[in-house]
């Protein structure tokens, strides 16, 4: 008999197997009937309501197609895939059996084949002649499968005849050896520990090819470990793998040997097809001075082993590609930047259907009000700006409320029959070893405490066990955070007790010998409930299962880096409505302007595809994209001289985010607004939109007029000059645009526009900053749009199979044409700011990726917009 968690998974897995091709999906009911079958055959005598959940869950997760970008003009026939007859899918179908195996439905294999079948075609056909090479990129979302999409592309190249696949994963040991992991068991077949050469996933399967490789869970390529095999490529029958670390030492290493055992009289490897992988790949671009990750050295490395081999393809995976299109060209040589853009294809994956990510937790208002928590005492105990030697004297209460919420959700995940599944909790609060280890030692000493005290009164009355204050806070936090996901105080209570079973602390850092080995637990049929204390090694790549509660106190505005601190995007069947996110407000702000920035360059991609553009033109356009201020400008204005960039404002919203609390200000824009509506605008005829009006087919003249004479804050008023300018650079191809005056409503008084709530949190002098940067509420672009128009928006956002949410972006496109929206704001959580505001936002469409405008950008402009820095160089995370 089996561990129970092991049986548990194999019913879901049989389960899933039944019923995940049945249409249409099957309801709650018929898999509660098939459950009462195949649970107790399987020996599984538990409640059944967790695995059903599970099967649900999974059998209605879909991912769609995802969208291209390609260079038209290469000349690449992406359909030879179908047309080459003699492949054997022998490692692909393994693959996709193991996915079966692990409970994946079969609709989502199937859909995942598709996807990594059309990448494929994006790659050279590897029995091809000549010399090639073939340079892409594949965008997908913070923890949403990257790793299971590059395997299987892996998988299917290898069977089409690629003999030497390299992945490069990542600058930390921890998440190379995670991922040679997952190359042992869903690629290679056998364990490549060596004290355990044991068959392993799909190595199961009698007969498997299992390919060679010469790295393993403990060593990363070396000189001494390829010496001692003394094999070459063409020794080989069967396809090679290396798992290497992106380390200047390892590559050269990695050359050097390829050069000395393979190369021929030309200097290269002529006969053997080459993919090399690159995960994380934007990670080479990170803006460090550390020599062993210094990006300009590895990306050298990187070009000059893809040079050794006469046929080559380099395909790197993102979630964010921002540093991989931002290429700084003085940075780096002209050759690298030729070498490392994407010149042949970018391909946008879409995010399967139960994908928990960035627009749930930062875009959607009504979800994150739920999942955000923002921090707002950290400063005075572990601020932004700490050193190493600083003396921290205690924690936050928001981190020890946020522990709370933890050990609660926990208690209720156990109840829900999760206690065979992991549950973590994530601190990143500090760069430092020396305080990552302070915050661990205090969070033991109260974790010691709140056991002491649920040992002691978990199971008494409550008059009884409400008299302690441990107690008492958590039965708060249940109360502000988990009172309506169907589990009362009592059973809580008395839940608590299992909460500790298998709590463990770890400190996850490259000076750390703590291990967060989830699969050694598993092994013993146990959920893991651990609590992961770190800085860099949380945030690139790491996957931390089952991630519930997340505290990060950083304020980097690298935009890498931030979205890959983003542990907490992912999948979570099950307890999604448990899970919290603590941030301080300025990260929050950050995170929702990248998610919308990213969600707008994938938007883009699909409007350029439409258009027949190519790669390099999305790298021009996103060159001069508004945020290459924010990523580029820290490398260029070292001297703190003023720098001039070019900028393009095409399909973008740009909105007066800081506003001005200056009562005399705000009664002058007021008087400016009334103005101009009672003059129509220039004469036009208001129709009324049910919130507020909106004037068509405004001469974009008078637009103009009005943005000059708003008095914008004094912080903003460089943005706004920016966006007129860029408005009179669409003049001749759009000479009219629409106003809208939001009056949530309806217009209701002559004159007056009704307010807008929103929470005035970041007021520093006159000076209110907007949540998240953003003054319209979404949606609002959709506002004054003809039902014809709306109808053509839907379906823009229809993708494949799978219908995409409608958003600004697609309601911007349907009008042409630029939108001013006027605003009135109510601040709200603030008695020394009155009301109303006046704030504005214009929107332009999207398509002209021609149209630039100059700005002018200095050091004090930058560390206005950034803040004080938190330098991935300072951090004490990086491997030897």
């Amino acid at each position: 008999m089996g561990n129970p968690a092991d049986i548990e998974n194999s019913v879901v897995t049989a389960l899933v197997n039944v019923l995940g091709n049945k249409e249409p999906v099957p309801t709650r009911e018929e898999v509660q009937t098939a459950a009462g079958v195949i649970g107790p055959m399987s020996g599984w005598n538990g409640p059944l309501d967790g695995i059903i959940d599970q099967v649900l869950i999974r059998i209605d997760t879909r991912m769609g197609a995802g969208v291209s970008l390609v260079d038209i003009d290469a000349g690449h026939d992406d359909q030879w895939v179908a047309k080459r007859d003699n492949i054997t899918w022998t490692y692909a179908q393994a693959y996709e059996a193991f996915l079966r195996g692990e409970g994946w439905a079969p609709r989502l294999v199937q859909s995942l084949s598709d996807v990594t079948t059309r990448v494929l075609g994006h790659l050279q056909d590897p029995t091809s002649e000549g010399t090639w090479d073939r340079r892409g990129l594949v965008i997908g979302h913070v923890q949403s499968g990257k790793t299971a999409n590059y395997t299987g592309l892996i998988a299917k190249a290898a069977d089409a005849g690629y003999k030497f696949i390299i992945v490069v994963a990542g600058i930390h040991n921890n998440l190379r050896k995670q991922t040679q992991e997952r190359i042992d068991e869903a690629f290679i077949g056998r364990s490549s520990d060596p004290d355990d050469r044991q068959s392993i996933g799909v190595g199961l399967e009698p007969g498997y090819p299992n390919p060679a490789t010469l790295t393993n869970i403990r060593e990363d390529f070396n000189k001494d470990t390829a010496g001692k095999s003394g094999w070459k490529l063409n020794d080989f029958s069967k396809p090679v793998i290396l798992v290497i670390k992106k380390n200047v030492t390892t590559l050269k290493a990695l050359h050097k040997w390829l050069k000395e055992m393979n190369a021929q009289g030309t200097g290269q490897i002529s006969d053997v097809p080459m993919l090399m992988i690159d995960d994380e790949a934007d990670n080479a671009s990170i803006n460090t001075n550390k020599e062993d990750v210094n990006p300009t050295q590895t990306n050298a490395m990187l070009r000059r082993i893809l040079s050794l081999f006469a046929k080559s393809c380099y395909v790197g995976y993102t979630a964010t590609p921002f540093a991989n299109i931002f290429i700084n060209p003085e940075a780096y040589d002209d050759d690298v930047r030729e070498e490392l853009f994407p010149r042949d294809f970018i391909y946008c994956l879409d995010a399967p259907t139960t994908y928990f990510g960035a627009e749930k937790v930062f875009l959607n208002d009504d979800s994150s009000r739920v999942i955000l928590e923002e921090i707002q005492d950290c400063e005075d105990y572990i601020p932004f700006s700490h050193k190493r030697d600083d003396n921290v004297p205690e924690l936050p209460p928001s981190l020890y409320r946020a522990l709370d919420e933890f050990i609660v959700a926990r208690a209720i995940r156990n109840l829900r029959g999760q206690a065979g599944k992991h549950c973590s909790m994530m601190v990143n609060v500090s760069r430092f070893v020396s305080v990552q280890k302070t915050v661990r030692d205090f969070l033991s000493l109260r974790i010691s405490k709140i056991r002491d005290a649920v040992r002691a009164n978990y199971a008494m009355p409550e008059f009884s066990s409400s008299q302690n204050g441990y107690m008492q806070r958590l039965k708060a936090a249940w109360s502000a955070e988990y009172s309506d996901t169907g589990h009362a105080w009592d059973e809580v209570k008395a839940a608590l007790n299992s909460v500790f079973d298998h709590l463990n602390l770890f400190v996850i850092n490259s000076k750390s010998d703590e291990v967060l080995d989830y699969t050694r637990y598993e092994k013993e049929g146990v959920g893991l409930t651990a609590i992961a204390v770190g800085g860099l090694s949380l945030s690139r790549g790491l996957t931390i299962e089952g991630l519930t509660v997340s505290y990060m106190y950083r304020n980097t505005k690298m935009y890498d880096t931030l979205m890959q601190m983003g542990r907490w995007f992912g999948y979570r069947p099950g307890y999604e409505d448990l899970c919290r996110v603590h941030l301080s407000r300025d990260s929050i702000n950050w995170y929702a302007h990248i998610a919308q920035a990213a969600e707008e360059l994938t938007q883009q991609v699909k409007r350029m595809r439409r258009d027949g553009m190519s790669p390099k033109q999305f790298g021009l356009y996103v060159m001069s994209h508004p945020d290459t201020l924010l990523i580029t400008a820290s490398n260029k204005m070292r001297t703190g001289e003023k720098v001039m960039f070019r900028q393009n404002f095409s399909g973008r919203l740009l909105e007066s985010y800081i506003v001005s609390t200056d009562p005399d200000v705000n009664t002058e824009n007021f008087g400016l607004i009334q103005r101009y509506w009672q003059e129509g605008f220039g004469g036009h005829e208001a129709d009324d939109t049910g919130k507020g009006l909106i004037f068509r087919d405004v001469r974009v003249e008078q637009i103009e007029d009005f943005l000059t004479a708003f008095q914008a804050h004094s912080q903003f008023n460089d943005r706004k000059s920016d966006t007129i300018a860029y408005l009179r650079t669409l003049t001749d191809r759009h000479p009219v645009g629409d106003v809208l005056l939001i009056s949530p409503g309806g217009i209701e008084e002559d004159w007056t526009l009704n307010r807008q709530v929103r929470i005035a949190a970041g007021v520093a002098g006159t000076a209110w900053r907007l949540n998240k940067d953003r003054v319209a509420s979404r949606g609002d672009e959709k506002l004054g749009l003809f039902p014809e128009q709306q109808q053509v928006a839907e379906d823009l956002a229809l993708n494949g199979e799978k219908a995409g949410a409608v958003s600004d972006y697609h309601y911007r496109e349907v009008r042409k044409k630029p939108l001013l929206m006027i605003h009135s704001l109510q601040p709200r959580d603030n008695p020394a700011v009155t009301g109303p505001v006046a704030a504005f936002g214009i929107s332009f469409p999207p398509g002209h990726y021609d149209k630039e405008i100059e700005v002018v950008a200095n050091k004090v402009w930058l560390d206005a917009m950034q803040g004080a820095p938190d330098d991935p160089d300072e951090d004490e995370d990086y491997d030897a």
